[in-house]
């Protein structure tokens, strides 16, 4: 049997130089170029400052929001010197994101900041704080377990059960997705609306419940510090979403709120 993380590994490479390209402005790359660095509204909020801190952005994918992270970062380091009146530089070095900063014309200034490894995840090291929307389920407490701080941010477990059939969400998919039998997707081409059509089309994809996402964490022997549902998706998860604020998206008016995707933060004790 075809081993579903080289398939989806297949898959991903082929979608990281279209991503790269960025022909329809999904991943905003010509904002970033000309200086604009931000993180999502939420992730921004809930990760605080991260001067001093060596960040480890899990299956960053282009690389895109790492860069960001440095940035940010550089920015928290910038505002802190100017409070306390010291005349010193930022750090440099220290981060670390699995996968390749595939955007080559994107390593401008901040980006010296940020190491690329690729790598499968049970064998990335252990960095301080963990960021990003990694897919932590019961099996991966690696990820769980990777610093003294995690962030995640997930597409929520009910809505991952649906399809969008004739205007209406229909539950498809069982809740929990068995590791033996993973679901599997063909899709000629991207989510960003690159019409290009890939050879690599196959994905093997799991479900798991929320509760085998925070049992991860407990079980990893992390505490719990935050839990928050949001009515918003960093993508277009389903046909049926409309934009929203802050390059996301949401279900039209008049539909029933559901949480599209959720976070979490959690410590482990030093």
């Amino acid at each position: 049997m075809a081993d579903p993380i080289d398939i989806n590994r297949r898959n991903w490479d082929e979608r990281a130089a279209i991503h790269a390209r960025d022909t329809t402005g999904f991943y905003t790359l010509d904002r970033f170029r000309a200086g604009e660095s931000a993180l999502h509204g939420i992730e921004a909020v809930e990760l605080g400052c991260v001067r001093g801190k060596r960040v480890l952005h899990l299956q960053c994918h282009i690389g895109l929001d790492t860069l960001r992270l440095v940035t940010r970062r550089r920015r928290d380091w910038a505002r802190f010197l100017r409070s306390s009146g010291e005349r010193r530089a930022p750090p440099c070095g220290g981060d670390r994101a699995e996968g390749e900063l595939r955007s080559r014309d994107c390593r401008r200034g901040s980006a010296s900041d940020a190491r690329p490894i690729r790598s499968r995840l049970y064998d990335v090291g252990s960095p301080v704080l963990a960021a990003g929307y990694e897919d932590l389920g019961a099996g991966h407490r690696v990820r769980a377990g990777a610093g003294r701080r995690t962030l995640l941010r997930r597409c929520s477990s009910g809505l991952l059960v649906l399809e969008e059939v004739a205007g209406r969400l229909v539950p498809t998919y069982d809740f929990q997705t068995p590791a033996d039998r993973p679901l599997k997707f063909d899709n000629a081409a991207t989510y960003t609306g690159d019409p290009t059509v890939m050879t690599q089309q196959s994905t093997r994809e799991w479900i798991h419940p929320l509760s085998a996402i925070l049992g991860a964490l407990i079980d990893a022997g992390l505490t719990i510090t935050m839990f928050r549902e949001h009515e918003v998706l960093p993508w277009r998860g389903v046909p049926m979403l409309v934009p929203a604020h802050d390059r996301q998206w949401r279900l039209p008016d008049g539909h029933p709120r559901i949480p599209l995707s959720f976070s979490v933060r959690a410590k482990k004790a030093v």
